[in-house]
């Protein structure tokens, strides 16, 4: 199975980031080993040579993937790192699951690793203009886009705001929201506001949405 360019890996440099919550007014600096990080969200065409499955609404081998669960995106992540002949990173039972941090296999980045590596060294809320780096609703005509279409970060990473929503592995607030899982980025479908690197957006673990995918890590330096 020759999985192409959809599978290239961008490495991240160690750093810094500060994450906040809007509802408990708090904000908490998270230092950050090196990693890497897919250059595009996970494609439909990468999706279905891993898995035989097209879950997506809008079809197209280089469109994202869409409408799949963060279980969905867990059990991709363990799948090919089957294939490529990595460890898991997922130790998955029932409605648990558990990260291996010592596996080489792929996984979902923490919203900490998400968020230092969309700002790729800038402080603003985005990483260029929008309208060059993002499909969002006031350009992409209601629909998604293929991956990869718009101009990418210092770092060389596409789509990290507007296209699909990015699964990440953390829970979102407990406390309020149980298991809810962290989103990031911003999709086709969302207002400019939304398309900010800081931006946070929460769903149940099993819920499916048209505008939600995801990206994969790998944990240390090639």
């Amino acid at each position: 199975m020759d999985l192409g360019t959809d599978l290239t890996m961008i490495s991240i440099p160690a750093g810094r980031v500060t994450l906040s919550d809007r509802r408990t007014q708090q904000s908490w600096q998270v230092a950050l080993e090196p990693c890497r990080l897919s250059a595009l969200p996970v494609t439909q065409g990468l999706y279905a040579q891993v898995t035989g499955l097209r879950p997506s609404t809008v079809h197209g081998d280089r469109l994202p993937v869409e409408g799949v669960s963060w279980w969905d995106a867990v059990r991709f992540c363990n799948a090919l790192s089957l294939h490529e002949g990595l460890a898991p990173a997922y130790r998955l039972d029932g409605e648990s699951a558990a990260w291996d941090t010592s596996a080489d296999g792929y996984r979902l980045p923490t919203e900490a690793e998400w968020e230092h590596a969309c700002r790729a060294g800038t402080d603003g809320p985005r990483y260029g203009p929008l309208d060059d780096i993002a499909w969002y609703r006031g350009n992409s005509d209601g629909t998604l886009r293929e991956a990869g279409g718009k101009l990418p970060n210092a770092w060389g990473l596409h789509d990290m705001l507007g296209n699909v929503w990015d699964w990440c592995w953390d829970v979102y607030d407990p406390e309020v929201y149980g298991t809810y899982r962290v989103l990031r980025g911003g999709g086709w479908f969302d207002e400019h506001w939304s398309c900010r690197a800081s931006a946070r957006r929460r769903s149940h673990p099993a819920f499916r949405v048209d505008d939600v995918g995801f990206r994969l890590a790998r944990s240390g330096a090639p």
